[in-house]
């Protein structure tokens, strides 16, 4: 029966005694480096290593000597290197100090949350920031969309009254003050959203499959891009022109 790459990932690893970075796994299997750690964190890959070298260690045949017979424990005389350590971790070994200090000062639900985040891989978070910007950036078209030019907003800001009067303090909103709102809010999302997606380029590996999906956001941005600069120019020669629909400019991509 032929082996996942799942199972391939472990023989990797238990092959190198667990000295092999998840990377180097990634790369020979062509897995995503955050996939990999999964398998590792989910299949606990160091628990059954240990258990297997304790078999091993278990299964091997000792032979008592007369000086065995003598010694009945502890280091041989004179030997220091265990001189100051009174057992257990070295004193500067904090592994389980982050879990006990998030544990005690986190609510449930963080913790829950930080305990997921902590398998990802900087890639993996990386893509996941890309998604949720992007996602926004959609959303914005359908809060942010003007009409036209007599799309006209007032909000009443304020209120006082008096013994014979009222008053209202109203915020009006004209059209060109919304879309110029807009298309600056557009322009700092989609450049904040283009850096990140050069970081990923940057670090996540050549095969990573979503590479593919980034090419469409690309295009996307690029799209936009020109769009934007089209209707500024346009809003500068004319702020009481009929402004058109962006909504559909940025179509989501098929996850």
């Amino acid at each position: 029966m032929n082996k996942t790459n799942r199972q391939k990932a472990f023989d990797i690893y238990k092959e190198h005694g667990g000295k092999i970075a998840l990377t180097e796994i990634a790369r020979m299997l062509g897995s995503p480096e955050g996939t990999v750690r999964g398998w590792k964190s989910k299949d606990k890959w160091d628990d059954k290593l240990n258990g297997t070298f304790r078999k091993e260690k278990k299964n091997v045949p000792t032979e008592k000597t007369e000086r065995s017979k003598k010694n009945k424990g502890g280091a041989p005389k004179g030997n220091k290197n265990a001189k100051g350590n009174s057992g257990g971790a070295p004193s500067n070994n904090k592994n389980a100090v982050s879990h006990g200090l998030f544990a005690k000062w986190l609510p449930p639900d963080t913790l829950e949350i930080l305990t997921g985040v902590a398998q990802l891989g900087p890639a993996d978070m990386l893509w996941q920031n890309i998604m949720i910007q992007y996602t926004a950036v959609l959303r914005s078209q359908k809060i942010m969309y003007v009409q036209d030019h007599y799309d006209k907003t007032e909000e009443t800001i304020g209120m006082s009254q008096g013994i014979d009067s009222q008053s209202m303090t109203k915020m009006v909103q004209m059209a060109w003050d919304k879309q110029d709102q807009f298309l600056s809010a557009q322009s700092r999302a989609m450049s904040v959203l283009n850096n990140m997606i050069k970081q990923f380029i940057l670090i996540a590996d050549e095969k990573d499959e979503r590479r593919l999906k980034l090419q469409q956001i690309e295009a996307g941005i690029e799209l936009t891009k020109a769009q934007t600069a089209k209707i500024e120019k346009k809003l500068d020669s004319d702020s009481s022109a009929s402004f058109p629909d962006i909504s559909g400019l940025l179509a989501p991509i098929d996850e």
